[in-house]
């Protein structure tokens, strides 16, 4: 039985991340980026796929853990009948090559402990040859080699395809184990001090966590949020993955299992919209370029994700010796999503840039040209269908948020223009475009029977993504058809959760959509609930005027976080546990994005 996916923690180097199991084993690891073969991936197999537990022999060993500070520092107590030890995973913010580093400190008493570290290449596929070297075991298959450094105590042998290593902690005592991968083509990478690299490593965070300026209620889920957000920046380009990991299903044996170890437009502005807020304008600026890079060319060749770089190419492949988590068959890498026409993502860049103008960030010579470029094509193709925002892989379809995003695109456009005329534009066939499709959407995307919204023109199906209506300015949020989409979705796309262990009403977490009966996305099964729409319901609530509610929501939300604030893309309330990839950028976003506007409209009473 795999752990829930709640049960991990993360680290990371802001170039690539891990996680470590409640169980001291980290059953998943990409080197030496994000979107590499997986050298631990017992997350998606079993322990012959790849992992590296260390902890104590006792099987009756108790482990508590937590984040050391506000860092990615990840400090797992185990208490056993002889002692007590913490063991501190961490990867090192890296200069060339990418560490691993685990230090076990004895806290009481003595405490044997075994660590077995099974190493397997290309997701789980392939098993390196293996042997001692200057105080070390190296591993090598193909283009990858792995030097682990152990401990000089003990005893470190072979066994059974794994490296073993024995030894005991006594209070006081501390030892450490690094794992460095580099090119196998090359010489033996440069050693690091492990205990140096923790402290570099502690400040390194502690100095970044030092510049939130966010200052409101709910600090300490903003802080971790935003820690989350960073660990899954690619840091030499800039680029943000939506998650570290793929496959992790929305349905537990189901289908829906993607690859999300890549950066999504359709993420840009409200990733950067949390940026500035929180102050980190360096981070922002940084984004923004990556994103600049990425869409330059031409507008009828903007792809809604691309590599952590700017790559176009993501072939979607599946992996056939991999038996999925939890059974959920197939286990991809690569996305196909990227060949598909999702008009809304126009409108995502179009407001990102905006945020970044009205916040300051100096922009490009070139930034403006290519923004015209892209709302000129967009205004000969927004009457087209397409995939939406959901990503269907069913017939394209009208879809309502992807023609609320495109008067986004336009808005943005006109707004631009009309703050700065020197930067040159067709206002007023701007203009005229932003209006037609408002017209259009409230005419032909709006149920007046049903009172709401609709998923696609014609349909009678809801969407959650219409809850940002107000959010973007389309809709004031006291409008009447505003308030009555919200009340319809509430009613018809929301699962309860609890009650709560005081007793609570339950609350409503949202669905994106329905999956009944012949559902848009051409997909069999189901999926959890989406939690980046739950935080949209929120907001939807406070922008029409209710916000006791919405902070009661809220709040509610918070305690869907597992025990170090992390939030995967999904929530099965029926299972009480976390679905989909982990952590979710888009779900931190939401959290970091509400938290914000719950503090705005506080303050403006």
């Amino acid at each position: 039985m795999h752990p829930h996916i709640e049960d991990y923690a993360l680290i990371g180097d802001l170039q690539t991340a891990a996680l470590v199991g409640r169980d001291g084993s980290i059953d998943w690891l990409c080197l030496p980026r994000f979107d590499s073969g997986a050298c631990f991936a017992a997350l998606l197999g079993g322990k012959d796929n790849g992992h590296w537990r260390l902890s104590p022999r006792s099987s009756e060993a108790r482990a508590q853990r937590s984040y050391r500070g506000e860092s990615l520092i990840l400090d797992t107590v185990w208490e056993t009948s002889t002692g007590s030890v913490r063991v501190i995973d961490f990867m090192p913010q890296r200069d060339r090559q990418p560490d691993v580093v685990r230090i076990v400190e004895g806290l009481s008493g003595s405490v044997e402990m075994r660590g077995v570290l099974r190493l397997r290449f290309d997701y789980g596929r392939a098993v390196p040859w293996v042997r001692a070297a200057e105080g070390s075991r190296v591993a090598v298959a193909g283009p990858d080699s792995v030097w682990l450094r152990t401990p000089s105590q003990g005893t470190t042998y072979g066994k059974d395809f794994s490296t073993r290593s024995d030894f005991t902690v006594a209070a006081g005592e501390r030892t450490a184990f690094v794992l460095t991968w580099h090119p196998s083509h090359e010489p033996r990478p440069e050693q690091i001090d492990p205990f140096e690299a923790l402290q570099d490593t502690l400040d390194d965070w502690h100095t970044w966590s030092a510049r939130c300026r966010y200052n409101g209620p709910y600090h300490e889920a903003v802080i971790r949020s935003l820690i989350t957000l960073k660990a899954l920046t690619y840091a030499p380009t800039g680029g943000i993955v939506a998650a570290p990991t793929t496959s992790l299903p929305e349905e537990l044996g189901g289908v829906r299992n993607w690859d999300y170890r890549y950066c999504w437009l359709r993420d840009a502005s409200l990733t950067l919209n949390c940026l500035l807020s929180a102050g980190y304008l360096e981070e922002a600026g940084a984004w923004r370029d990556w994103l600049l890079r990425a869409v330059a060319g031409a507008p009828d060749d903007l792809q809604i994700m691309y590599g952590l770089a700017g790559e176009r190419r993501l072939p979607e492949t599946e992996l056939p010796w991999l038996s999925g988590y939890c059974d959920s068959l197939p286990v991809r890498i690569g996305n196909a999503a990227v060949e598909q026409r999702q008009l809304d993502v126009y409108g995502e860049v179009l407001d990102s840039f905006h945020i970044a103008r009205t916040a300051g960030l100096a922009s490009e010579p070139h930034a403006w040209s290519i923004q015209r470029a892209l709302v000129d094509y967009l205004e000969s193709t927004w009457r087209d269908p397409d995939e939406g925002l959901w990503e269907i892989r069913g017939p394209r379809r009208h879809f309502v948020h992807s023609k609320v995003m495109a008067w986004v695109a336009a808005d943005r456009a006109v707004r631009a223009i009309e703050a700065d005329p020197k930067l040159g534009g067709d206002l007023e066939r701007w203009r005229a475009m932003r209006d037609e499709v408002h017209r259009e959407v409230c005419e032909r995307g709006y149920d007046a029977d049903r009172g709401t919204f609709t998923q696609f023109y014609g349909s009678r199906e809801l969407d959650a993504a219409t809850l940002l209506i107000p959010r973007v300015g389309f809709l004031p949020g006291d409008d009447p058809r505003v308030v009555s989409t919200i009340d319809t979705v509430r009613r018809e796309l929301t699962v309860p959760h609890g009650p709560d262990s005081m007793g609570g009403a339950p609350i409503g977490l949202v669905r994106r959509y329905s999956t009944e009966g012949g559902s848009v996305d051409g997909l069999p099964g189901d999926e959890g609930t989406f939690l980046a729409c739950s935080f949209w319901l929120v907001d939807a609530l406070r922008l029409s005027g209710r916000r006791h509610e919405a902070r009661e929501m809220f709040e509610r939300l918070l305690d869907l976080r597992n025990d170090l604030g992390l939030l995967s893309e999904e929530y099965d309330p029926a299972a009480r546990r976390q679905l989909g990839n982990y952590p979710q950028a888009f779900s931190h976003i939401g959290l970091v994005g509400t938290a914000f506007g719950l503090r705005d409209g506080a303050e403006a009473d």
